[in-house]
């Protein structure tokens, strides 16, 4: 098997055993990079000489004992809201063109403690706001199964770079469902944890009640390990959970007998590409072939998700936003007539068009006379859908549901119909509201040869049910391939 086809704990498990080096995984990683890029655009920034550096120092510590998880010496990618000292963090956007992070997310502190080698950060929409990477301010990223379509996004870059096998693995961020609804369209693997579960030090907020990085990766497995190493109750972060249990590879388990699945009815209406229904409910099938209680159910207030979801999200991208005005660090208007000029010019440069929007629009709801009617409104709707969820889960152990409504768009369909992108994350935006966990897998292809993903999503910190589910249907369903090879 060929380096750049290992899953990651394949990759560490034979550099551990001695069969190739962390300098051949690594190199092999920047070969398809350089192969790659050209045609995907996944990254933003690749740090050769760093990631080589790093392999030399990581394969002592192997060598020594002294690193034994099941990551040690793996390339890994981040997304370019993650903070990283001596790395450029742009959030893809050209007010923060320049600047270079003092700090490491908490995130990184745990891949580096953990052996793995970051090769670079990766391409996203203007600070995570877009569902298809197109908003960002240093061109598109595309499809690896078809490059005249999008991966999706915010964390299109990181999904294409474990779909083209640039990486085995990389991390993301997902605020609607920025990382599942990408997954799905490029056919990999990813996991909204849990609300607190891995630190949000160190990550550019846009939306901070709703914001969570997340694993990306090849298959089930690397999912979890990837989870189980940035996962950590942390201090300096004052929404992080503390939790009992890490433990995610112990889930690993071929057994859904013991697991009862709800599937909406509201989810399989109006709006549904027929092939993803197809493909989900197939799924569904094979879950209760292996043993699971499949059944419909009704989940309320689905339709006012994405109302209130693009409410809160924007109040608060309004609010975080307002740090980048040219003062301390980014992009500075060259030409301005005093201090107010000079934040107006610096943000209207600096910031893209959908970026605009969305502070507009939050600005707009948290205005006096207009809170009451739109953002308090909007809190309230998130809390009842928070307690239909917890009803749902009385019954349901998880709840099965497509990713997206379709496969990944061509490119510039969405951009020309915001609003239109805006309803494509029905599927997604309520597991954020509701602070849940979800998780995407592979399920099938449509008649166009694009990805269509499953989504199981979970109560609060039921994790390690939703690895063991994912992982029954994927050694069911087999091999889910590359895109160079099918």
């Amino acid at each position: 098997m060929e380096i750049k086809d290992m899953t990651a704990v394949q990759l560490s498990a034979a550099i551990k055993e001695g069969k190739i080096t962390v300098s051949d995984a690594v190199e092999a990683s920047l070969a398809a990079v350089r192969a790659s890029e050209d045609a995907i655009h996944a990254f933003l920034l690749v740090d050769e000489e760093g990631a080589r550096a790093r392999a030399a120092e990581v394969q002592k510590k192997i060598d020594a004992g002294e690193l034994t998880g099941p990551l040690a010496g793996v390339p890994i990618a981040i997304k370019d809201n993650i903070c990283t000292k001596g790395l450029a963090t742009t959030c893809a956007s050209k007010i923060l063109q320049n600047f270079v992070p003092t700090y490491d997310a908490e995130v990184i502190t745990r891949l580096e403690e953990a052996g793995a080698v970051i090769i670079g950060k990766t391409n996203m929409d203007e600070f995570a706001m877009g569902s298809t990477t197109e908003t960002s301010a240093y061109g598109v990223t595309k499809n690896p199964w078809n490059t005249e379509h999008v991966p999706g996004g915010s964390s299109g870059g990181s999904c294409a770079a474990v779909a083209a096998g640039e990486v085995p693995m990389a991390l993301g961020s997902d605020t609607g469902g920025s990382i599942r609804q990408p997954s799905s369209f490029c056919g990999v693997t990813g996991m909204k944890p849990t609300y607190g579960t891995v630190s949000r030090y160190g990550l550019i907020a846009y939306g901070s009640s709703l914001d969570q990085i997340g694993p990306v990766a090849k298959d089930v497995t690397d999912c979890a390990a990837l989870l189980q190493t940035v996962a950590s109750y942390d201090a300096k972060d004052a929404t992080s959970m503390k939790r009992d249990d890490y433990d995610f590879m112990s889930a690993l388990k071929e057994d859904v007998s013991d697991l009862k699945i709800g599937i909406p009815n509201s989810y399989f209406g109006e709006g549904l590409d027929p092939q993803v229904k197809e493909s989900i409910l197939k799924a569904a099938d094979v879950l209760k072939a292996r043993g699971a209680e499949v059944e419909y159910f009704d989940l309320d207030l689905i339709d006012y998700a994405i109302p209130a979801y693009y409410v809160i999200a924007s109040a608060e991208a309004s609010s975080n936003l307002e740090r980048f005005d040219g003062v301390k660090y980014g992009f500075r208007a060259k030409e301005y007539e005093g201090l107010h000029d000079m934040y107006k010019k610096s943000r209207s440069e600096g910031f893209g068009p959908e970026v605009k929007r969305r502070i507009m629009l939050g600005s707009f709801v948290l205005s006096s006379g207009y809170y009451d009617a739109y953002y308090l409104k909007a809190l309230r709707t998130k809390a009842l859908i928070k307690q239909e969820f917890d009803r749902a889960f009385e019954k349901y152990d998880m709840i099965l549901s497509p990713a997206a409504p379709s496969t990944a768009p061509r490119l510039g369909e969405s951009l020309s119909d915001p609003l239109q992108m805006y309803l494509g994350d029905i599927y997604t935006v309520s597991v954020n509201l509701a602070g849940l966990p979800g998780i995407t897998v592979p399920c099938g292809m449509d008649d166009k040869g694009l990805p269509i993903g499953m989504q199981l999503i979970g109560d609060c910190f039921s994790e390690k049910k939703l690895f063991r589910a994912a992982y029954t249907y994927e050694q069911a369903r087999g091999a889910f391939g590359q895109p160079e090879k099918r």
